[in-house]
């Protein structure tokens, strides 16, 4: 390509013509330029802090791990201070009061029935609930509260035919609700 001058503004023209229209080799805008600049410099400065520096602008695998871990101390930190506040007489006093029976018993329908039934027979229907009965007098690994607490809490100590552990699931407080609910529906 040829150029061709335009000696009274500096212009540059370069033979390509497209359409009919003369195509002129100018200079960006500095309006334009100063915009690529700036936006190079910042990315510079946003990879640097973003990747380089210790900013924990990120949430980061171990920290998320950190706060779980803080959670499930309180937790259980709660849940032995609560076991070591409860005895069989506060648990049985627990399951005459109204609003803890109701709790519990809201709990219960919500996590309990599919395997010991509405009524806690382990039985819906007629059909045979995974469960055991919860309203008779046989208990299968202790009928005392705080071993029926233990229970709910960490589970049946066999864990192929038995209950799973609902200190995962539930607050010390809502396990006490359910135990107060199953003791009040005991036979005396």
């Amino acid at each position: 390509m040829s150029k061709k001058s335009d000696s009274s503004d500096g212009i540059i023209l370069r033979d390509h013509v497209y359409d009919g229209i003369e195509e002129y080799d100018q200079k960006l805008p500095n309006w334009w330029l100063f915009t690529l600049y700036i936006t190079i410099v910042w990315f510079i400065f946003a990879w640097v802090a973003y990747y380089q520096m210790p900013l924990d602008m990120l949430s980061k695998p171990e920290k998320i791990d950190q706060q779980i871990a803080a959670i499930e101390a309180k937790k259980q930190a709660e849940l032995e201070e609560m076991m070591a506040s409860l005895t069989d007489e506060s648990l049985v006093e627990m399951s005459q009061d109204e609003s803890h029976i109701a709790a519990g018993e809201a709990l219960f329908q919500t996590k309990c029935i599919a395997c010991h039934g509405t009524d806690l027979s382990a039985t819906m229907n007629g059909i045979a609930l995974p469960g055991v009965p919860l309203n008779d007098a046989e208990w299968k690994y202790g009928a005392k509260p705080l071993e029926i607490m233990n229970i709910v809490t960490n589970g049946s100590p066999d864990i192929t035919k038995g209950m799973i552990a609902w200190n995962t699931q539930l607050s010390p407080s809502e396990i006490a609700q359910v135990v107060s609910y199953i003791l009040s529906k005991q036979p005396n």
